[in-house]
């Protein structure tokens, strides 16, 4: 693979607390280690070698934790949001000098076992500015929040969602660093907010997983992810 990942893990996880209290979210021990670290592994196995976290809260610890990358066979660097919480869009926008032209981004509470070289293969030969990993969910898992027909994304909307909304947002997407210049720097931004303004331009492709996600962005979900990675690890 050719481009960096970045990793959203700014926020202030008030759904895990208390456990998220004194650690932020992606260092919370699942199966063993830091979530963070199971992270690493997943993208290590798929090829990616340049990492950049974007980090707000208790920011300093991720970065202790997880140093430059040397053990994890890859490079990490770090965006801190600074003085405020720029959401998920403006944390991307902050961390664009690390990132260069394009880049791959998940978020920091997500385990995505999928294949990131076909998608971001996918990404650079569609010619459009970003593209959106969706997921046939079916309203299983979460709330479905994406038309997706022949290949395309038809709609996407996490606030009004429709009974046609199929699949789901799957946090794995693509975006060339120059979307971004239409909005303020240091100013709070929504990513959803930057995905649907690409879709209203025609400028959003798609890509389709066929495996289930995992988050710890809940004490549910942590469990189900615990359970899951644990198995994994005594399968070796």
């Amino acid at each position: 693979m050719t481009l960096p990942v970045a990793i959203l893990a700014g926020g202030l996880a008030t759904r895990l607390q208390p456990i998220t209290e004194t650690i932020p979210k992606v260092l919370v021990e699942v199966a063993g280690k830091p979530f963070a670290e199971h992270q690493l592994e997943l993208l290590r196995r798929n090829g990616v070698t340049r990492v950049v976290f974007c980090i707000g809260h208790m920011g300093e610890k991720v970065r202790e934790a997880l140093g430059i990358g040397l053990r994890h066979g890859m490079r990490i660097e770090y965006s801190f949001d600074g003085p405020k919480l720029l959401g998920t869009g403006g944390a991307l926008r902050n961390a664009l000098p690390f990132l260069g032209e394009a880049f791959l981004v998940i978020y920091g509470d997500t385990y995505l076992e999928c294949d990131y070289a076909a998608v971001e293969r996918t990404f650079l030969e569609s010619g459009k500015a970003g593209l959106m990993a969706v997921f046939r969910n079916a309203g299983k898992w979460d709330r479905s929040n994406v038309v997706y027909r022949d290949g395309k994304i038809i709609n996407y909307d996490k606030r009004n969602r429709t009974p046609d909304m199929e699949h789901i947002d799957y946090g794995l997407g693509a975006l060339r660093s120059d979307v971004f210049a239409p909005y303020p720097a240091g100013e709070p931004i929504d990513l959803e907010a930057v995905y649907r303004d690409l879709l209203a331009r025609g400028e959003l492709a798609a890509f389709e997983v066929t495996r289930r996600f995992y988050e710890i962005g809940s004490h549910e979900g942590l469990e189900e992810a615990r359970n899951y990675l644990s198995g994994k690890e005594a399968k070796g």
